[in-house]
């Protein structure tokens, strides 16, 4: 089996940052990376140490999102360098990976 190495990018936001839409239209249609997943957690804090998580009572609308997408290193750089202003520090995480060619 093949592999080519790319590099994954993890990307942590709320949906009260509202930042969603436009980084998914901005992956998709703008930088046209290999893939992107979005995960809506349930519950989650960061560095301000604020809970957002939903209870049986109040549905919340600031539950966690996490966006992973993934291309060659040469173009996550491009990708990063365009949106990496978007988000606060620690609000972004990459790694070196390998995908099946």
């Amino acid at each position: 089996m093949t592999h080519t190495d790319v590099t994954m990018v993890r990307i942590y936001l709320t949906e009260g940052d509202r930042l969603l839409d436009r980084l998914l239209e901005h992956l998709h249609d703008r930088e046209q990376v290999m893939g992107v997943t979005v995960f809506r957690g349930t519950a989650g804090f960061g560095r301000s140490g604020k809970v957002h998580g939903q209870s049986l009572v109040d549905i919340a609308f600031d539950l966690p999102l996490v966006v992973e997408f993934f291309d060659a290193p040469e173009r996550v750089e491009a990708v990063l360098d365009h949106i990496g202003g978007w988000f606060g520090p620690g609000h972004i995480v990459q790694w070196s990976a390998r995908v099946n060619a």
